[in-house]
């Protein structure tokens, strides 16, 4: 099979859903019969079995996939996992086509998400699994199977916000729990405290300390991201006496947990940074894996943001996003 010249031709899907068992056949012909992997290097890589590479590979000639080229509308996808991987020093990239329609991104990188977590949470060794909160997440639990994991904890990472929703940390931790027969535990306080000195007595109390410890314990954790325009964190969760616009003023481009980033991942000259309650983005660095999802070109800045700071290890996206990131910023 001679190699690609350059990378495949975009191409989209009109439904927002994606076929995991094709994106699988086209990252196992994309990892050997292109980078020249070895059917064991390529086992390894994706976590499974060298019987299962090679029935795989046989799969995606009989498919079609395997021809001259990669052919998928997950083709242009594989390539841009291995570049963004590559680019980022990311342990794993997962990059699903982009839709038609931009207003569907969030739910396709939550497809993608799902599909993601459901092998992730198989795993045996994953005994503590923690959730942040948002669209994407709250999505993603829709699209996995159930599992019976009663030995695994579903723990949720951020504190909580007022306004009753689905999307928020205690009903997403509760679903994916019951999703996977898990047990699961919650973070007992808001995400903002009132101010400085209120979060010190908040990150005092027993009930909280407990909690970061069990947090900071997780065998991989998932988190969203927003920008600082429309996102749920600036509708929902930021404190009255904070505007958004003053955030932007002083470089924030997007928010991690709550942390509010500028361009170069650092976190910006604000007050807001002093009242999250729940773990520094440093604390957060030493969890072994750390997934971000996150999809839109408008995410494309503290997307950027967060991988520069480089605490994440998996990167899930669409692949107009990640064909942005992986270009020399503006």
């Amino acid at each position: 099979m001679e190699p690609l010249k350059g990378l495949p031709m975009s191409r989209y899907v009109k439904l927002e859903q994606i076929d995991p068992e094709e994106q699988l056949l086209v990252r196992l012909a994309w990892a050997c019969e292109v980078e020249g992997m070895t059917q064991a290097d390529a086992a390894e890589r994706f976590g499974i079995t060298r019987l299962r590479v090679n029935k795989g590979l046989n799969e995606a000639r009989r498919r079609g996939i395997i021809r001259v080229s990669v052919d998928s509308v997950y083709a242009a996808a594989a390539q841009l996992e291995w570049e963004v991987q590559s680019t980022f020093g990311l342990e794993r990239a997962v990059v699903v086509p982009s839709p038609e329609k931009d207003s569907s991104v969030t739910a396709l990188v939550a497809a993608g998400l799902g599909a993601h977590l459901g092998e992730l949470l198989q795993d045996p060794q994953i005994m503590r699994f923690g959730m942040s909160w948002g669209n994407t997440l709250n999505l993603a639990t829709r699209h996995m199977q159930s599992l019976d994991r009663p030995d695994l904890e579903i723990v949720s990472i951020m504190g909580g916000i007022s306004r009753g929703s689905d999307v928020n940390g205690y009903e997403i931790t509760t679903r994916l729990a019951d999703l996977c027969n898990a047990q699961h535990s919650l973070f007992p306080a808001p995400l903002y405290a009132g101010s400085r000195d209120s979060q010190a007595m908040f990150m005092q109390q027993d009930v909280i300390r407990e909690m970061l410890r069990k947090i900071a314990s997780c065998d991989a954790v998932a988190l969203a991201t927003g920008n600082l325009e429309s996102s749920l964190l600036v509708r929902d969760a930021l404190p009255r006496d904070v505007d958004p616009a003053e955030l932007i003023a002083r470089g924030g481009v997007g928010d991690i947990t709550g942390h509010v980033l500028n361009a170069d991942g650092a976190l910006i000259d604000h007050p807001i940074n002093e009242q999250v309650i729940g773990l520094t983005l440093e604390e957060m660095a030493q969890i072994k894996n750390v997934i971000l999802a996150a999809g839109g070109l408008h995410k494309v800045p503290i997307i950027r943001a967060a991988l520069k700071r480089g605490f994440v290890n998996t990167l899930v996206t669409d692949e107009n996003t990640a064909r942005a990131l992986v270009e020399p910023a503006a």
